[in-house]
């Protein structure tokens, strides 16, 4: 049994002020992206320096404008990485590199040192500040934790007083959903004094969920709490960085957006420590999906995915938001039917919005194709296997027919899984186009001709093979269809009759060709099948559906 007693509850926050659950998200955050740094560090193999630059060309590309880029303190590879941003001038004049740095005199020295020849950059410095760690880490009470603060920010002013980069503060009291409140709040409020902060030139406060705690609306009243108890709001910046540690980080960013938080750190599909950072790209999709730009340039996920999973090494689940190669997948057969009859519904009513059953946005609109919206296995149905013959091939099946032939194709995928939209374009031919044999049609010629009585009618004349001999029937009936069953019920000793008759073209232009879907019935048994032809012609293509039907119902 589990021993759950050995865990407490962490404390919920008593605010009933709060606001944000009547809120809306109205406008995307500033992003920092922290893949080079906090997702970096994270890896099995981190990234050497040239992978690092073409992560760092990409996030460029996706429209960052702020990118933490490392503890060039930290180590040589990290030192040399933002040198070599410098170096080959690959820093755009609208984009801020972001460097992470303890509030240590020898570190914040060789910071500044690597921010040589750089325009504009955030300092970002942290301390610990949660109960635990103060604890049992730091063993300092409250007051000399906060003079780490006080004196890494002076710090920080000294030595940007020689250097000719632009630079603004960031700090983060580390462990923030582990302190309390009033402690972080002051701080916070220490370090933004220390600085000087005004709404011209204000600080980035920073407040992390370095370790996701308890449920992410207690994050919300914690970020609005400090919200409304800053001094001097307009001159702070209000950041999140939450973790995942719960599996909750999309949805705790989502609430301190609501709570006011002004910005956002995390990585692209959430790489970082233990669970991961909030994935950035999930929280802009989202937005994206209610309608709201998310201000990064995102339209071709898979091209984001390819480069990523390249840098970092690691798999994107199948599974994973709007990335993953499933997402946009559908077995179930009444989700393939809703699928299918909303995508007609789509295009029937030339629809200013998109609206489709369980698909919440149009995976063209973010690099995906149609092609593996629908996958066929044993607990598809019906609606699914005609959805790919109409998406993927153009064969528009009769309703009547869509059971039919996924019976054809439930038999398959209970023996081997999974069946690929080719291999169900290979059952169509097998059992409808190519069925043969024994009846072969071969040509035919229709006529107007002159009944009894003075009516005009249609003459058939259709030549066919009978298991490989040449033969010929005449039929007469009030149009080709019905002249050709009447000739081969004479013909073959049948009784046959035509219970539907569809047809459409299967592509545009001079040279398209017809598909015609007959459904026969043989009177003597009852028993019923389609049957299709396809030609150029469309009385051709008819004909062949006939002998196609009748090919499957008696032989």
């Amino acid at each position: 049994m589990l021993n759950y007693q050995r865990y407490k509850r962490v404390p919920v926050v008593n605010f009933p002020e709060r606001t944000w659950p009547d809120k809306e998200i109205q406008k995307a955050p500033v992003w920092c992206s922290v893949d080079l740094r906090d997702g970096n560090q994270a890896l099995v193999e981190p990234m050497v320096v040239e992978e690092k630059v073409e992560m760092f060309n990409l996030l460029v590309k996706l429209g960052f404008k702020e990118i933490e880029v490392g503890f060039p303190s930290a180590s040589q590879i990290e030192y040399d990485f933002l040198r070599t941003l410098v170096d080959r001038k690959l820093i755009p004049d609208d984009v801020e590199v972001q460097v992470l740095v303890q509030c240590r005199e020898h570190l914040i020295k060789r910071t500044f040192e690597a921010l040589q020849g750089i325009k504009k950059a955030i300092v970002h410095i942290y301390n610990s500040t949660s109960t635990l760690q103060r604890d049992v880490v730091f063993h300092k009470d409250r007051e000399e934790i906060k003079e780490i603060a006080i004196v890494g920010t002076k710090l920080v002013q000294k030595y940007m007083a020689d250097c000719d980069t632009k630079i603004r503060l960031e700090y983060s009291p580390e462990s923030f959903t582990g302190t309390e409140l009033d402690f972080a709040l002051d701080i916070c409020t220490a370090v933004q004094e220390t600085w000087g902060a005004t709404k011209e030139n204000p600080i980035i406060i920073n407040l992390p969920s370095t370790v996701e705690m308890t449920t992410p609306n207690v994050y919300a009243d914690q970020i609005e709490w400090m919200n409304t108890h800053f001094k001097k709001r307009e001159s702070i910046i209000l950041s999140v960085h939450p973790h995942n540690d719960r599996g909750c980080a999309v949805a705790s960013t989502e609430l301190a957006l609501l709570a006011g938080a002004d910005r956002v750190e995390g990585t692209l599909f959430g790489n970082g420590e233990r669970t991961g950072n909030v994935d950035i790209l999930n929280v802009a999709y989202n937005m994206f999906s209610q309608g709201i730009n998310p201000e990064l340039n995102i339209e071709n996920v898979r091209e984001i995915a390819e480069i990523c999973e390249r840098c970092t090494k690691m798999e994107i689940p199948p599974r994973h938001p709007y990335a993953g190669k499933l997402v946009f997948t559908a077995f179930s057969g009444s989700h393939q039917d809703a699928i299918n009859k909303g995508m007609h519904a789509l295009k029937e009513r030339n629809s200013e919005y998109w609206e489709v059953p369980y698909l919440p946005i149009d995976p063209s609109d973010i690099g995906r194709v149609y092609e593996p919206i629908v996958r066929i296995n044993s607990q598809s149905g019906k609606g699914g296997v005609a959805f790919v013959m109409d998406t993927f091939y153009g064969f528009k099946l009769p309703k009547g027919m869509h059971k039919e032939f996924a019976d054809v194709i439930q038999k398959i995928s209970e023996q081997q899984g999974e069946v690929a939209p080719e291999q169900i374009m290979d059952e169509f031919k097998k059992n409808y186009l190519d069925r043969k044999e024994p009846i072969h049609f071969r040509k035919c010629r229709i006529t107007d001709t002159e009944t009894g009585d003075g009516e005009f009618a249609t003459l058939a004349k259709v030549t066919y093979t009978d298991h490989g001999i040449e033969k010929t029937f005449e039929g007469i009936g009030n149009g080709p269809i019905d002249a050709v069953q009447r000739g081969m019920e004479d013909a073959l000793g049948i009784q046959i009759k035509v219970l539907d008759y569809t047809e459409h073209a299967l592509a545009s232009g001079s040279g398209a060709q017809a598909a015609s879907y007959i459904h026969l019935v043989d009177q003597v048994t009852g028993k019923a099948t389609y049957g299709v032809g396809i030609s150029s012609n469309i009385t051709r293509s008819s004909i062949r559906g006939i002998f196609s039907a009748v090919n499957r119902l008696f032989y």
